[in-house]
């Protein structure tokens, strides 16, 4: 994961109240029914399922950065969409404190699930529909934006 900021940064911005920036892709297909999939993936730490995220990459558009982590953290390539279809917010664990996050997801129309990828032996993968990927993550805003996406998806 590629990032401008370090912990203690991290930690400084805490302090004093500040959201951090992050940005994520929201991978998606088309499955044989003809309805919209979503793949979320675990996480390192805690195997909890989210989105494939990270922070914003100097000199790059954050819907670069987007895909860039969906590469890493989830092995899939496809189609970025121009527009961030909506954020949420998170509390991020740091070692002594907790850091408020705000991120911007990108849809990204997956044309290739790699079978080797560089966090492969960190990470699941799981595909699922629109209200079963919104049961599992634990961010309301997060599952709020699933729901609700689904129809936009349906139409890219």
């Amino acid at each position: 994961m590629a990032g401008p900021l370090k912990k203690k940064k991290l930690g400084k911005r805490a302090r004093r109240g500040k959201p951090i920036a992050q940005v994520a892709a929201l991978p998606y297909r088309r499955a044989a029914d003809g309805d919209t999939e979503i793949l979320l993936l675990t996480s390192r730490q805690t195997g909890r399922f989210i989105l494939p995220k990270g922070w914003p990459m100097k000199g790059r558009p954050d819907r670069e950065a987007a895909a860039q982590e969906a590469g890493e953290e989830a092995g899939v390539v496809g189609t970025l969409h121009e527009q961030s279809v909506g954020s949420f917010h998170y509390w991020k664990r740091l070692k002594d404190t907790f850091v408020p996050v705000t991120v911007k997801v990108y849809p990204l129309h997956v044309q290739q699930e790699l079978d080797e990828w560089k966090e492969q032996k960190y990470r699941r993968r799981a595909w699922l529909k629109p209200d079963q990927a919104a049961l599992l993550v634990d961010e309301p805003e997060l599952a709020a934006l699933l729901e609700s996406i689904a129809p936009e998806l349906a139409h890219f």
